[in-house]
């Protein structure tokens, strides 16, 4: 059984030596010296150069917002990002909009843990700014988190967003992308029955597999032919020694 990250760093590495291959073949044939030769091929090694660079690439570290105004009933705003809430795993971040008469529509989005950023789902947070208090779980890169801080599973996931709703309150509405669909109905589910007050306003779940055998597709036949001890066995694997979760087992995403 494969525990350890060896395999997924050395393909990285691969991935930052043929990045920086194709920037080096982009930046010497890009040099303005070749445009004394009517040749095609310096021209042609260059796009080479960008394609290879950017066939390459990856996120590697989480990008900026960039959220730096908002227009709301023709005015302009300062939109600033503050953490109200920080965890181990996860923070619950606000975009913060300094305007007279604060909207009456709060909304919580959770975003998806699974080797992104909610950062990806900036565009939706542009679009509920105008109208809406947005707030947004920001969760951290797992190889990244200690194993001192203990586990996080579905169970963990599921009850960070239940301290987050019962910190924002019951007038709040929560839409939940991909990924945590699932667990964003658990979570409300569970406050129904143990912390009613704090129940969200509405629920809105958004290309998440509520109920996969409901239409069958590759990856629910997939899921047919094998068992969770395959699964475990063949993509679990443990942090290696150069990231701070050293030891710890995750599914490289």
């Amino acid at each position: 059984m494969n525990k350890n990250f060896a395999t997924y760093d050395m393909f990285e590495s691969f991935r930052q030596g043929g990045e920086l291959m194709g920037a080096t073949a982009k930046a010497f044939w890009s040099n303005p010296i070749f445009g004394l030769t009517p040749s095609p091929l310096p021209a042609s090694f260059a796009a080479w150069g960008v394609v290879a660079e950017r066939a390459f690439s990856r996120m590697v570290a989480k990008p900026d917002w960039n959220i730096e105004t908002v227009v709301t009933a023709g005015r302009e705003y300062v939109v600033k990002v503050e953490k109200l809430v920080e965890k181990p795993f996860g923070d619950l971040i606000q975009f913060k909009v300094d305007r007279p008469t604060p909207p009456n529509r709060r909304v919580l989005l959770i975003a998806p843990m699974s080797g992104h950023y909610a950062t990806l789902l900036r565009k939706t947070v542009i679009s509920l700014l105008p109208n809406c208090d947005v707030f947004i779980t920001d969760w951290h890169n797992a190889r990244d988190i200690p194993v001192s801080k203990g586990k996080f599973d579905i169970e963990d996931f599921t009850l960070y967003l239940v301290d987050f709703l019962k910190y924002l309150g019951r007038d709040t509405h929560v839409i939940a992308v991909c990924q945590p669909a699932p667990l964003a109905l658990a979570a409300t589910a569970y406050l129904a029955e143990q912390s009613p007050d704090h129940q969200p306003r509405s629920l809105t779940l958004i290309g998440g597999p509520i109920d996969p055998d409901a239409a069958a597709t590759d990856v629910t036949d997939f899921g047919r032919r094998v068992t969770m001890g395959q699964l475990e066995r063949s993509v679990i694997q443990r942090v290696g020694v150069k990231h701070k979760g050293f030891g710890r087992l995750v599914y490289p995403g």
